[in-house]
């Protein structure tokens, strides 16, 4: 088989690929080179494919190993809020964390999601790749992650994970209801979220983006919900509470015209990319805050400073 003919039946599953791997790995980073692993390896052992199963589910079988095989020497990704407690005191500088730890990163929806054509697999798509979904994952043991994952998410039925795994179909059953429950102690998104499409996430993320760019704590204050939660990755520092978020967003607004924003999507929720203004008039990247919206206003925002190389992922530039 020919490279183009390689290419021509197994391209159509990457996007679903490096959505599965995100949802294992937590970093957009790692799921891309896991796909590209995955890739070469399918194309070295093509010649040993015998079809016994589709090539969607030989496919899957080897980006999950890849995945676990990357798992096996690291610990979970995490948000502050996942940490500990949180502050009580906006004014105190940020708490620092530990040397080597590794964050949650998130994952631009025109990555992962399927094509326009499908919007009931977009809404399921997006779902499944929500943060607090994410984050959840990552307290369960590989393995337990990647069950849960192949049969819920995907489907894969039980006889066709174990046989993926090297296990037996009840260890595979075992397994899942194990990470079923861990998952539902872990704390789940809000019940009544939004697509980010709907009129009111869009109304909330503009809301969100006037706040900061006019330095109008006023248009932050109308946004948020009394329960509104904030966290900064790279940090073990997150607030909870509308009235202590906003005493934190009055210290960072700044003044009209010091901030820039982007509107986009990443995991499934809206979000914005943001520039702040140098001294020599320059918006320079920050990263990227993702918000968590309901009717009732914003849930949560996570904030992740990966600067000009996370904005990038998201088809923006460095400098404004």
């Amino acid at each position: 088989m020919t490279p183009d003919e390689f290419g021509l039946r197994t391209e159509p599953f990457r996007r679903e690929l490096l959505a599965h791997c995100y949802r294992m790995l937590g970093a957009a980073d790692e799921a891309e080179d896991l796909v590209q692993e995955t890739y070469l390896r399918a194309w070295r052992a093509y010649g040993d494919f015998e079809g016994r199963s589709s090539l969607r589910t030989w496919l899957y079988r080897i980006a999950t190993n890849a995945c676990l095989t990357a798992l096996e020497q690291r610990g979970r990704r995490a948000l502050p809020s996942g940490l500990g407690d949180p502050a009580g005191e906006p004014d105190a500088p940020p708490a620092p964390a530990e040397p080597g730890l590794a964050w949650l990163q998130p994952i631009p929806d025109a990555l992962v999601t399927p094509g326009p054509q499908d919007p009931a697999a977009i809404v399921t798509a997006r779902e499944d790749l929500r943060l607090a979904l994410i984050a959840s994952l990552q307290y369960l043991p590989p393995r337990q992650r990647a069950v849960l994952l192949l049969r819920e998410a995907l489907g894969v039925p039980a006889a066709e994970v174990a046989d993926m795994l090297g296990t037996s179909a009840a260890a595979v059953k075992s397994m899942l209801q194990r990470a079923r429950a861990r998952i539902e102690e872990a704390a789940p998104a809000p019940d009544d979220m939004i697509e980010p499409a709907d009129p009111r996430a869009r109304e909330l993320l503009s809301q969100y983006i006037a706040g900061f760019e006019n330095a109008d704590i006023a248009a932050l204050e109308k946004a948020l919900r009394t329960d509104a939660a904030i966290e900064m990755t790279g940090t073990r520092t997150w607030f909870s509470g509308r009235v202590t978020c906003l005493r934190y967003l009055a210290q960072v607004t700044g003044a009209p015209g010091d901030w820039l924003m982007n509107p986009t999507v990443a995991n499934g929720q809206p979000a914005a990319a943001a520039y702040y203004r140098d001294d020599d008039g320059a918006y320079q990247a920050l990263g990227v805050a993702v918000l968590t919206v309901t009717a009732a206003g914003i849930a949560r925002i996570t904030v992740f400073g990966g600067g000009a190389s996370l904005v990038a992922r998201f088809g923006f530039p460095a400098r404004r």
